[in-house]
């Protein structure tokens, strides 16, 4: 690829090969399908493909990320298993202190933070609060004893944002904000 003037992005046994056109895209495509098939392999059909991620609809997917509409968004499937991370951490019924949840939350939301701090700005604030809405619910029913779901402006009162920082719970749109200034 690099002989053809092209770049090639490669992580394990995916790659991108990024192009000006759709033509040279076309181009570059013939070799590629060439060497796979010389060397026994094949292309999955459902992952290669030609197409513009500067357009809505033409996107792709590498390693845990969504190229779309000029974005890089985090992959959906990446999003389900963070939350369901998450999900198993909090369950109402866990029986131990809201500092030993938040102890074990950090590691992972410091982890996929760091790996994903690249993604679009706005994914940072709805995990943030995706993590709240759980903790609070927890820390609501280890209060009263009985359950809550959804958004409650009461048990948000009870629970601030602040309540939660003072445990020292790892905040992806604070580092976020650190991680975007100058050095």
């Amino acid at each position: 690829m690099q002989d053809a003037g092209l770049r090639m992005v490669r992580y394990a046994d995916d790659f991108v090969i990024l192009c000006h056109s759709e033509v040279e895209a076309q181009q570059a495509l013939s070799p590629v399908r060439e060497w796979v098939t010389a060397n026994g392999l094949t292309l999955h059909p459902d992952k290669t493909h030609v197409g513009n991620c500067m357009e809505i609809g033409q996107g792709f997917e590498f390693p845990g990320y969504r190229f779309e509409g000029g974005k890089r968004l985090v992959r959906k499937k990446s999003l389900k298993a963070l939350k369901d991370k998450i999900r198993s951490k909090t369950k109402r019924s866990r029986g131990v202190s809201i500092e030993r949840i938040i102890q074990d939350l950090n590691p992972m939301l410091r982890g996929w933070f760091n790996y994903f701090k690249h993604a679009h700005r706005r994914t940072f604030p709805e995990i943030d609060g995706f993590v709240r809405r759980r903790l609070r619910s927890l820390r609501y029913k280890q209060k009263t004893g009985r359950s809550f779901f959804g958004k409650s402006h009461h048990v948000h009162k009870m629970f601030p944002n602040a309540y939660f920082a003072a445990y020292g719970l790892f905040t992806m749109t604070e580092a976020y904000a650190v991680a975007r200034q100058p050095r």
